[in-house]
């Protein structure tokens, strides 16, 4: 029996149980939890924003200590301290043979699989990982090998924000050194995307929030340039770029305004990645004419178009040589008891990133 925060339905307050987890079957390894952090997406989960089988147990960015593996498992062994990929791609799908590993078809299949019971019922895994718990079981395709130079609550983050921000730099966007880039929205994937721009050796970083204690700390990743949320951000951009926009704008809020607000501060033939996700009622609009004229790329970005099996052990060892701090991100830690408390400050905008601590 593994204690957990259960979601017995959207918009329900989490409930602490004993589930009954069983042990790996084949080609499974079972985890103890060091830490998990609270992520955008599962409070849209939990909202019934992303659809999700229930009851579940939410959370996917996490990082543990394998406990067991089951038969046939050649990847890991007990003791090894890993990070949990929430997409495992399979290798052998039609997208994963294109070289689209982040596009893979059976990545989630695992989310709409029972995986533990509680009171005989069955419990599914969040986003395929069930982090707000003791313990769990995946795929032995979802655990990759942390350094020992990298805490398991650091490497954690490394499971979903800092990857896809990461990402989103040099997978998707692919930033050239000197390159301008604008960053709207600076929770743990926004201020990902300003470490990937450093990364990158982007020129001038500009970033865009509502908290001044994120932008504050954005600065301190790297950013050259920050503007309080609520301006003409087009104009304001323009005036920071030599009247032309910024060649990359990265928008890590999904809302229709601030997509919007994003491409238009991108220069004529620049790119603009979507990387924070909306939900199916945030309608864009843009005339035939201004696609045309400006001849601008909007791009969408899954989970930073990375292939996990390489990406994370290279973000890992960013993390482990001091390139990436991941450290900064951590704003609060919390028990399973205070899940539900880190949701609304999340809803507030407080903070960056809580790290539940089983």
């Amino acid at each position: 029996m593994v204690r957990a925060a259960v979601l017995s339905a959207p918009g329900e307050s989490l409930r602490l149980a004993e589930l009954d987890l069983p042990e790996p079957g084949p080609g499974q390894v079972r985890v103890r939890i060091a830490a998990t952090g609270v992520c955008h997406s599962d409070l849209s989960l939990a909202r019934g924003t992303l659809r999700q089988a229930m009851p579940v147990v939410l959370g996917h960015e996490s990082a543990g200590t394998v406990v067991s593996v089951g038969e046939g498992v050649t990847s890991a062994a007990p003791g090894d301290r890993v990070v949990l990929c929430w997409a495992p791609p399979d290798g052998t799908c039609w997208y994963c043979l294109q070289g689209e590993p982040w596009l893979c078809e059976t990545s989630s299949a695992a989310a709409s699989a029972p995986y533990a019971t509680l009171d005989g019922q069955d419990v599914y895994p969040g986003l395929s990982t069930g982090g707000f718990a003791e313990e769990t079981v995946v795929s032995e395709r979802a655990v990759l090998k942390v350094p020992d130079a990298v805490p398991l609550e650091h490497a954690a983050l490394v499971g979903c924000a800092v990857l896809t921000g990461v990402g989103a730099v040099l997978n998707t966007a692919k930033v050239r050194e000197g390159q301008s880039v604008l960053v709207v929205g600076l929770g743990g994937v926004g201020l990902s995307v300003v470490q990937g721009a450093r990364l990158a050796g982007a020129g001038e970083v500009i970033v865009v929030d509502r908290a001044p204690e994120k932008l504050e700390l954005a600065q301190s990743m790297g950013a050259t340039q920050v503007l309080e949320a609520g301006g003409e951000l087009a104009k304001q951009v323009r005036g920071l770029t030599g009247k032309r926009g910024a060649d990359h704008a990265f928008d890590c809020v999904g809302l229709a305004d601030t997509i919007r607000s994003s491409w238009s501060a991108t220069r004529r033939g620049g790119t603009t990645t979507i990387v924070g996700i909306g939900g199916k009622e945030q309608q864009v609009s843009f005339s035939a004419l201004e696609l045309f004229h400006f001849a601008r790329v909007i791009q969408g970005c899954v989970y930073g178009n990375t292939d996990p099996v390489t990406d994370i052990p290279e973000v890992l060892d960013y993390a482990a040589e001091g390139r990436l701090d991941l450290g900064a991100l951590i704003t609060g830690t919390v028990g399973l008891d205070g899940i539900d408390a880190a949701f609304a400050d999340m809803s507030a905008g407080k903070g960056v990133r809580t790290v539940v601590v089983p």
